[in-house]
């Protein structure tokens, strides 16, 4: 084993502990600590028994324990805990030793802290991993951005580490300070707007089709063989195939319905207000979850509103090949906005974001990979500045041959009275955005005449604003324009 270790992980918890045996397999020698020393001693005396690993009881002991440049990769808890452990760090390192984040951070505090180490000589990067437990073990997605003079010092790790498709590493340099963590944040949203169709489509078939959960499975199993081929489908029907040891149940029947939630879709719905970017899909699936945190609410509701007592009684196989175009349809829209967020985003704090690499990165290892996602790579081969997904030719056909069994499955859940917030959501959206005239001048009047909040004419040149005296009462004295 070296005498110096190639990188130091701070955090033991289960990411940590498994990219330390990932980063190892590959012929790493890594040094690991953590905040309960009693952790190290299990994992050395255990999954890390007889691996080239260096157990430190301390992050002094860590960083000497480290080849310079030292590399410490700190896998803990996103918030204070962070900014805690850079200052206990800090003053033990080198100018141009690399601190990584390779937590959920938010990006706007990855930004911050480039500027912070930057000011102490130190390299910092936020680097976005991907994949769960699996992923970190086998291979996860991994995108880092920050300072990019670490990049050559990271790039042999990470990309050995990371999962491999097509015989190219899931993990690319994306840009300066906060570019991999806001990539990842927005990954998480799709990963939210993902997660709530396939639950909408199980809630269909459940409750609309009254399928038991091995029926379902098969489905799903189904779905996967197609273009609907991803991890989260591959996962829905394992999960939908289990059993509870407890009570022979179909474990889905023995969870409650209330989903959790870390912070990651909300940050990115409130990154599309911030930006003035329309990705309502994505917070519809936080507010989904909202809802479903009300559990006792929701019970003594049921028993109080009134909703339709419709049955289908429709053919069986229509409707779900229906859902299923519904479902993919859906997924192309959410992935189409969650990409004008990363345009937006790019623009606004000039990161320069290659949006083909990032597709790429997400083919393999992360929650969110899908067959598809090879297009994405092709249409913004094809065209770099493409304002949406939704008008690449792929997806535009995809968009077109699905939209009549999109409509009828969203009449269907209205008549049967289930909520399909998500996929109607995308419906909405895919309305709006090929409608030439929306309502939108109406409201522009509503604005002036209670406000003076002027408005755009059709007859004239764009960024003239005019204002009507509505009542004949009012004076000619307008708000001033501004975005807030």
């Amino acid at each position: 084993m070296k005498s110096k270790a190639d990188i130091g992980v701070v955090g033991l918890a289960v990411m940590g502990e498994n990219l330390i045996l990932n980063m190892e397999s590959k012929g790493f020698t890594v040094a690991c600590t953590n905040r309960t020393v009693a952790k190290v001693d299990a994992f050395i005396n255990g999954r890390g028994q007889g691996k080239h690993l260096i157990g430190c009881r301390s992050p002094a002991e860590l960083v000497a324990a480290l080849a310079r440049p030292r590399k410490i990769l700190m896998m803990i808890r996103a918030g204070r805990a962070v900014d805690d452990l850079i200052g206990e760090l800090s003053p033990l390192l080198e100018p141009g030793d690399v601190l990584i984040d390779g937590g959920n951070s938010h990006f706007p505090d990855t930004i911050c802290r480039c500027d912070g180490a930057a000011r102490r000589g130190l390299l910092y990067v936020g680097a976005g991993v991907s994949g769960g437990e699996e992923g970190a073990l086998k291979g996860p997605s991994i995108m880092p951005g920050g300072h990019a003079e670490a990049w050559p010092h990271l790039k042999p790790i990470f990309q050995a580490i990371a999962a491999q498709v097509d015989g190219l590493p899931c993990c690319e340099w994306l840009g300066p300070d906060g570019a991999g963590h806001f990539v990842k944040m927005v990954h998480n949203g799709i990963e939210y707007g993902d997660m709530q169709l396939i639950a909408e489509a199980y809630h269909l078939m459940s409750q609309g089709l009254g399928l038991a959960p091995a029926e379902m499975a098969a489905v799903f199993k189904k779905w996967n063989a197609g273009p609907l081929d991803s991890y989260l489908i591959e996962i829905t029907a394992a999960i939908l195939a289990k059993t509870d040891d407890e009570t022979g149940q179909p474990m889905v029947d023995v969870i409650l319905d209330a989903a959790g939630q870390k912070g990651t879709g909300k940050w990115t719905s409130q990154a599309g207000l911030d930006l003035g970017v329309g990705i309502p899909q994505i917070a519809e699936a936080v507010f989904a979850r909202c809802l479903s945190a009300i559990k006792d609410e929701r019970v003594a509701a049921a028993h109080k509103l009134a909703g339709p007592a419709a049955k289908f009684a429709g053919d069986r196989v229509t409707f779900l090949a229906d859902l299923e175009q519904a479902v993919y349809a859906a997924k192309i829209c959410s992935y189409a906005q969650g990409f004008q967020l990363l345009r937006a985003a790019s623009a606004e704090h000039q990161w320069n974001l290659n949006f083909g690499d990032i597709a790429l990165l997400w083919r393999g290892g992360c929650i969110i990979r899908a067959r598809f996602l090879g297009q994405i790579k092709a249409a913004f081969d094809a065209d770099p500045a493409l304002a949406n997904l939704l008008l690449a030719p792929y997806f535009q056909k995809v968009a077109a041959d699905a939209q009549d069994a999109w409509r009828r499955t969203v009449k269907n859940a209205v008549d049967l009275g289930i909520p399909l917030p998500a996929i109607s959501t995308a419906l909405g959206y895919y309305d709006s955005y090929r409608c030439a005239r929306l309502p939108a001048n109406l409201l522009q009047a509503q604005r002036d005449y209670f406000g003076a909040h002027t408005y755009e004419r059709i007859d004239k040149p764009r960024g003239q604003f005019f204002h009507t005296n509505w009542t004949g009462q009012g004076g000619a004295t307008a708000s001033s324009t501004y975005g807030a």
